[in-house]
């Protein structure tokens, strides 16, 4: 499986997916943003976090110019799938991949820490190895992490299955850390080919370091 990686000047964590994927078996590639295709061999497609053009504006509102952005918009609406992990995620709304956006948490701080989620659904590549309900434990690392949704969109999330992860502690209980609509971490788009979330499962590989439940988040991916 060939995974390519978007890296933007502000990029942060291109290094630690390509390390988690390249730990699963997986062929890897890092793409820089000023390319204006994507590798024709590409299984999956990860936009990976960290502070694109440094977050000004609003978060990844200025990488959705990108020169890549065209060509990622193109590999997505032709089917590829497509993964955005915090600044990522931020992107792919700002490109209109994904429903919903990403505000400035409601504590206005700068949030990292290992924090809980709940699987909402499964039927999907991405979550396929975890069962619905699962607890896990995952990093967060974000200052504008707080999801936003208008009611009508909350209502047709809900309808079509889009919600993937809530935020919870560790028994499953509500526990929100960032003033997220309904708690929501994680989405995706109708076609269930394009995935957001704001926790880093690329830094959940290893129980020594915290934990390694990332590993089965990622495994969906490359037995699709």
């Amino acid at each position: 499986m060939k995974v390519t990686i978007l890296q933007f000047p502000g990029t942060n964590c291109e290094y630690d997916t390509q390390n988690a994927f390249k730990s699963l078996g997986a062929e890897t590639e890092i793409l820089w943003h000023k390319s204006e295709s994507v590798p024709s061999d590409t299984d999956l497609l990860v936009v990976a976090g960290g502070f694109s053009y440094g977050d000004y504006l609003r978060s990844g509102a200025i990488a959705k110019f990108s020169p890549v952005m065209k060509a990622v918009i193109k590999y997505a609406k032709d089917g590829g799938k497509v993964l955005g992990i915090c600044n990522g995620f931020q992107v792919l709304t700002e490109a209109g991949l994904l429903p919903g956006a990403l505000k400035r948490n409601e504590s206005l701080h700068f949030i990292s820490k290992h924090h809980h989620l709940k699987v909402v659904n499964n039927d999907n590549i991405f979550l396929k190895k975890l069962n619905k309900n699962d607890v896990i434990n995952v990093p967060i690392a974000h200052h504008d992490g707080n999801y936003y949704i208008d009611e009508n969109g909350l209502k047709e999330l809900y309808a079509n299955n889009q919600i993937l992860l809530k935020y919870c502690d560790e028994n499953g209980e509500d526990k929100n850390p960032n003033g997220s609509v309904d708690l929501i971490a994680g989405v995706c788009n109708k076609e269930r080919t394009v995935f957001g979330l704001m926790p880093h499962p690329e830094r959940a590989m290893e129980t020594l370091l915290g934990s390694a439940d990332g590993v089965k988040m990622l495994q969906g991916f490359l037995e699709a």
